[in-house]
């Protein structure tokens, strides 16, 4: 799987660069993913611009995913997906579980208001 990681001062973008998301791969995505949480700068935006397709399995992982990050009180976006994976989300009852957002800049900003609402309400809520 390909993958490119680029690391910013509040977050980690990633950036997809698959045409298909098996069940397989996000198996190999999760683990890529999930170091981050042990490193100071946690949040990841995953960038899916080249994703055409997925199966049910990868699109419940990717779910999975998202909510160890927010367990971990770490921000987890996914943007740039294209029309038939956000139909097929929708279509499978996925799209409202997760922190979708049309454009990577607006994957940013999703990050620093997670952020700040963490430095506002502390990250003790989470565990309590």
């Amino acid at each position: 799987m390909k993958v490119k990681i680029d690391t910013k001062e509040k977050f980690n973008s990633v950036t997809l660069s698959e045409t298909v998301l098996t069940a397989a791969m996000t198996e190999e995505l999760s683990d890529t993913l999930i170091v981050f949480l042990e490193k100071s700068v946690k949040n990841v935006v995953l960038i899916m611009t080249e994703v055409s397709e997925m199966d049910i399995v990868a699109a419940e992982k990717l779910v999975t995913i998202q909510q160890q990050f927010y367990e971990n009180g770490a921000s987890f976006v996914i943007c740039n997906l294209q029309n038939s994976v956000l139909d097929f989300l929708d279509k499978n009852e996925l799209l409202e579980m997760m922190n979708v957002t049309p454009t990577e800049s607006e994957a940013w900003d999703i990050v620093q208001m997670e952020e700040m609402e963490r430095e506002m309400f502390g990250d003790d809520d989470a565990a309590n």
